[in-house]
């Protein structure tokens, strides 16, 4: 099991395999795991500032298919949500349709909204075009106000972590 757990860290190792475990968190965060990828696409994007684009276009692809999973399984789902609720999610989804994908981003609704957007048979391709939309817009404004952050901010935040 140790070296399970031992190839696993390596595999998932930023310098290493930077773009690819980018991509591989960005979709696992996506789903219904609590798992979040702004921390990858940060230190990615800290080591590589010139590689801005490049990472926030791979963490987007990958959120969004994790998004494109969500609704994929909001989709195969049977309704379990009691009526009256039923009809006001419905409402609502039928109200502002795929744009609401747009919140896909947020914390919490987020991965849930993209189910439930299978759920209530929105478009997929748009659902999944604004779905895109917001999660890019997520990872290029967290991601370039976290770079602007000082480094001697970071080294007070995260030296004890470091110096043990």
């Amino acid at each position: 099991m140790e070296s399970l757990v031992a190839s696993l860290v390596n595999w998932f190792a930023l310098p290493a395999n930077g773009l690819s475990s980018v991509f591989i968190i960005s979709l696992v965060s996506a789903t219904l795991l609590p798992l979040g990828s702004e921390p990858a696409v940060f230190g990615y994007a800290r080591l590589n500032p010139d590689q801005f684009w490049i990472v926030v276009a791979v963490a987007t692809v990958g959120n969004t298919l994790g998004g494109a999973i969500d609704y994929a399984l909001g989709r195969g789902a049977k309704a379990t949500i009691a009526p009256h609720r039923q009809d006001r999610y419905l409402r609502w989804l039928e109200r502002f349709g795929p744009k609401t994908m747009l919140l896909s981003w947020l914390p919490g609704i987020g991965d849930p909204l993209c189910t439930l957007a299978g759920w209530a048979r929105l478009p997929f391709w748009p659902s999944v075009a604004w779905m895109a939309v917001g999660k890019a817009l997520r990872y290029i404004t967290m991601t370039a106000a976290l770079l602007w952050v000082p480094d001697a901010w970071w080294m007070r935040l995260l030296g004890p972590l470091i110096n043990g």
